[in-house]
């Protein structure tokens, strides 16, 4: 069988809209080719991956160390204007939250059955027999797969 190739074009945009550059890529349409005839076996056979972006993801975590912030403009007490407020929880902007954040996933996801990689820990991967389910966080975005379509929805649904 001969593969044929296609064209992939696309455009870069900067912040305004502009061109940046313009990108083509190669591609071979390997989808016309069949297991066994044309290749023996598949990189990841069977595996169905999903993305998602947690919402509000820095204001769940817990904090490590004592915060205390000013009364925020449009909200300060007129009788007590210098009192400060201790933050029991992270907000935007503070440099300890995407960290808050990832502790308190991974502790979710190990209470879960997941085991975090050794050599990549924001790598989680839960087995159950032949079942596998494996979740890739980098801090907001979460991607995962499953050998099944079940274990997704398992997994979004418990996020």
């Amino acid at each position: 069988m001969v593969i044929t190739l296609k064209w992939i074009y696309k455009v870069k945009l900067d912040e305004l809209g502009g061109i940046l550059k313009n990108k083509a890529r190669l591609v071979a349409c390997g989808y016309r080719q069949e297991e066994g005839i044309d290749f023996e076996e598949s990189f990841a056979p069977n595996r169905v991956v999903y993305q998602m972006d947690v919402k509000t993801t820095f204001l769940n975590g817990k904090l490590r160390e004592e915060v205390y912030v000013s009364q925020p403009d449009g909200f300060v007490d007129s009788d007590n204007p210098d009192h400060v407020y201790k933050l029991k929880k992270a907000l935007y902007g503070l440099k300890q939250a995407p960290h808050a954040w990832y502790d308190m996933l991974s502790s979710f996801l190990l209470s879960q059955d997941f085991s975090k990689g050794s050599v990549d820990p924001t790598l989680f991967i839960r087995k159950n027999g032949n079942d596998l389910l494996m979740v890739q966080i980098y801090v907001d975005d979460i991607i995962f797969a499953a050998s099944t379509i079940e274990l997704c929805d398992l997994f979004a649904n418990l996020m």
